[in-house]
């Protein structure tokens, strides 16, 4: 470590966590963990724009952030459509002017089973949302975070990425590839001051992993595996990216973060 500790007294202050002044899209976020996110991110002052598919059930999100007494904004996007990609971001600088932070949590898995299983049409669907949808939106938002001088982009993983899960493979394929596309954004892009960090969730209590956690054999197995021996919660996940869209991860980029009660330990 430097001798120098000016930079560290900086930024040791109560505030570390605030993001007053920041605009951020956290996709995905209808319910489950990107509602939570976007709740926290709300919290701590920072203008959301929740998006997911359906207008009604993000504006939905919204009025529970204005009831809480925060700023948000609900647009509706299929992060799998290029074009509505197009539109969130457009529309989030014309209401706001300028995108901090990009939460990728948008996600889907239309199969359960064996990789022989999953035809072309699942695989691609699986991989656009996942992976290219996730590539497209940043891409998109690139030029006005480098306008702005930076920004942190928080792509959600899985465990799935690191380790294959059994009956979600081709998943498991897409959190992989997402997480060497975190890579990939860090490495070029934090010469104009953007941070690209990835989340990899374990079992989470959501509606999107209902199948697994509501299955006894399957989450007793998962939970007894771990050090931590229950199933999480979304908000566990949301506090780490309040980290991470935080000055408090300003050293921060291209890395790996679990979230999973110690099970790939």
């Amino acid at each position: 470590m430097s001798g120098n500790s000016s930079a560290l007294e900086i930024n040791v202050k109560k505030e570390i966590f605030d993001l007053q002044g920041k605009v951020a899209i956290v996709t995905g976020a209808s319910k489950g963990i990107g509602e939570a996110i976007a709740r926290l991110y709300a919290l701590y002052g920072a203008k959301v724009v929740v998006s997911s598919r359906k207008q009604e059930a993000v504006e939905h999100v919204v009025d529970l952030i204005k009831a809480e007494k925060g700023e948000a904004t609900a647009i509706a996007a299929n992060t799998g459509e290029l074009l509505d990609l197009e539109h969130l971001v457009k529309q989030t600088e014309s209401l706001y002017g300028r995108i901090d932070i990009i939460v990728n949590n948008a996600a889907t898995n239309p199969v359960f089973g064996n990789v022989e299983n999953t035809d072309s049409a699942a695989f691609d669907k699986i991989m656009n949302v996942n992976v290219k949808g996730c590539f497209e939106l940043s891409k998109k938002a690139l030029p006005l975070m480098k306008k702005n001088g930076g920004g942190s982009i928080i792509n959600i993983s899985s465990v799935g990425g690191i380790t294959p899960e059994p009956g979600l493979g081709i998943y498991s394929v897409s959190k992989a590839a997402l997480i060497m596309l975190t890579k990939v954004m860090a490495k070029e892009w934090g010469r104009h001051g953007i941070r690209a960090n990835v989340v990899c969730p374990g079992l989470i209590k959501t509606k999107f992993s209902e199948a697994l956690w509501k299955n006894e054999q399957v989450s007793d197995h998962l939970v007894k595996s771990q050090p931590i021996s229950r199933i999480g919660i979304p908000e566990e996940i949301a506090g780490l990216c309040l980290f991470l869209a935080s000055e408090a991860s300003s050293y921060c980029t291209g890395g790996i973060y679990t979230a999973d009660g110690g099970l790939v330990i």
